[in-house]
């Protein structure tokens, strides 16, 4: 390393909080790798994680069919960054288009973990999630499969993503009832815009289970940057996965309001909307981590900058949000 290198791990700068009622420690800034298929860039966006002290990522099997497992997989042996130093974690619902390509049930999440590991080229990963809740298939086999997975070494610990409060419970009492692990966190959507589960259905969660949360979007697929006030921008990868519905038929009412919290941000804060917008998640104390979904190291690099405005993030200033809010708050409850 020369002495304009950093160094590749650099934790002084980040906050890390524990997942839930475990003793895994992560970083309050995660990253996502989704629509990633480039292993030099891929290589660029983990050196900058990691120069930052994000020690948590997060991949999922139906994230371009194992094409960002893969990216990210031979990135991080092409680093050689040591297994215990980060935090993996893979998301199972679906991987193709096959009867049993999809689902909660036993076969597909233990081949499903066994083929993003290889993926992967790992060993094991830290967390396991549920990515959906499986409608079709009995919780008990989906509680029973997890559990398998932790005995066997293929994760430490499993998640829920997206499961409703009354879905996790089940899971807890199946879980007690049968002598089974229980699930440790949900991967939750949570924004100044998103919000409603983790305000109000999850309060008890916290307050008797800790419950842990992983939370995706604090940027609202870009919405909360900014980039498509008046019809600036268009992009067309997450319009065509139907990211941007919502937007397309609210902007009238959203974005005005968005445009006061982008005011507010650079007269009060000296910042961005977006670096407010991953911020305001952090701030709340009931969250693990905010997952980050950069493509581009630039974006990422600026992104990081939001943890210098948490503890600017004062009383006033977060009842100021809630007052802009307030009408959009209100009407997605």
């Amino acid at each position: 390393m020369t002495s304009n290198e950093k160094p590749i791990y650099d934790s002084s700068k980040m906050e890390y909080r524990y997942l839930g009622n475990t003793g895994l420690r992560v970083s309050v800034l995660g990253f996502g790798v989704m629509f990633h298929d480039n292993i030099e860039n891929m290589k660029e966006l983990i050196k900058i994680c990691l120069q930052n002290g994000i020690n948590f990522f997060v991949t999922a099997e139906a994230y371009g069919f194992g094409i960002a497992e893969k990216t990210f997989g031979q990135a991080l042996k092409e680093l050689k960054i040591p297994r215990e130093k980060i935090v993996v974690t893979i998301k199972i619902f679906k991987s193709g288009s096959d009867p049993n390509d999809v689902g909660e049930g036993r076969k597909h999440i233990i081949e499903g973990v066994k083929n993003s590991l290889k993926n992967l080229q790992l060993d094991y990963c830290d967390v396991v999630y549920a990515h959906r809740y499986d409608m079709n298939t009995p919780i008990e086999e989906t509680v029973r499969a997890m559990n398998f997975l932790i005995e066997q070494g293929l994760t430490f610990y499993w998640a829920t993503s997206e499961w409703t409060a009354d879905q996790i419970e089940r899971a807890f009492h199946i879980a007690k009832e049968r002598n089974l692990i229980p699930p440790i966190c949900d991967q939750a959507h949570y924004n100044l815009l998103y919000r409603e589960n983790i305000d109000s259905n999850y309060r008890d969660l916290f307050r008797f289970r800790k419950y842990g949360i992983t939370s995706f979007s604090p940027l609202e697929y870009g919405i909360l940057t900014g980039k498509y006030f008046d019809g600036k921008s268009k992009d067309t990868e997450r319009s065509k996965m139907g990211f941007l519905s919502e937007w397309e038929a609210k902007k009238g009412e959203w974005e005005p309001k968005l445009k006061k919290i982008q005011q507010l941000a650079k007269e009060k804060l000296n910042c961005s909307l977006a670096q407010l917008s991953i911020a305001w998640v952090v701030k709340n104390k009931d969250i693990s981590t905010a997952i980050l979904g950069a493509k581009k190291p630039e974006q990422l690099n600026e992104n990081l900058k939001a943890l210098e405005i948490v503890p600017k993030l004062t009383k006033d200033i977060l009842e100021e949000i809630e007052k802009i809010m307030v009408d959009v708050i209100k009407r997605k409850q």
